[in-house]
């Protein structure tokens, strides 16, 4: 490898890193009462967005060998992982995959493309989406748990700057709802969160009602 594919993929893994740090912090304050509550990730339960960031973290450890597998079938692990444990807390398990990941991107050391499906990405570009959708995941989660936790600016702006490139029309409504708007001089957690769907100022309301697990 030489020494620029290796610098480019450094910045992506230290990006990824740094994401996931905000969002363990996230999930440090989910509680089982809360898994029904409602999220900013409109239609969804604390519990279905648990699932979604499992295959999140799923899939960016495969990327790390190389090939990513599409499916998903966290939504049954969490469930079952509950009823083994009546007072078991899924975003335990949430963050063990993150901590998981954190360990097997660190020891990346390749700079070849990632399979995902039909699609060909390179790691650092697998990296920096991955980091985008863990960080606002993370806002999603404390912000439904009533616990306001910015995106730190020097990551939000950051993450911001990607999201521009890598999120397209094609992404939405699938993966984010329509951007939202906000004032030009907002800071640049504000502005990701709006580019990426979300109402920034939901964080300082009180918490999302309970909803419906199914």
């Amino acid at each position: 490898m030489n020494g620029e594919r290796e610098r480019v993929l450094t910045a992506g893994v230290a990006l990824l890193e740094r994401a996931i740090d905000y969002t363990l912090g996230s999930l440090r304050v989910v509680t089982p009462p809360m898994l029904c509550r409602a999220t900013p990730c409109a239609g969804w339960t604390m519990e279905r967005l648990l699932a979604h960031v499992t295959d999140s973290l799923r899939a960016l450890n495969e990327a790390a060998t190389g090939t990513v597998t599409l499916g998903t079938k966290a939504l049954d692990h969490l469930r079952t992982a509950r009823r083994l444990d009546r007072h078991g807390n899924p975003a335990l398990l949430v963050r063990d995959d993150a901590t998981e990941l954190l360990g097997t991107w660190a020891a990346t050391l390749t700079g070849e493309l990632v399979s995902i499906g039909d699609r060909h990405l390179t790691s650092p570009m697998v990296a920096a989406v991955g980091a985008i959708e863990i960080a606002v995941h993370g806002w999603d989660i404390a912000t439904a748990c009533g616990e306001p936790r910015p995106i730190p600016l020097l990551l939000a702006d950051e993450l911001l700057d990607l999201a521009h490139l890598f999120v397209t029309p094609a992404d939405r409504p699938h993966r984010f709802a329509a951007p939202r708007p906000v004032p030009v001089d907002a800071p640049a957690d504000d502005r990701l969160l709006a580019y990426l769907g979300r109402d920034p100022a939901a964080a300082g309301r009180r918490p999302y009602p309970n909803g419906h697990c199914t």
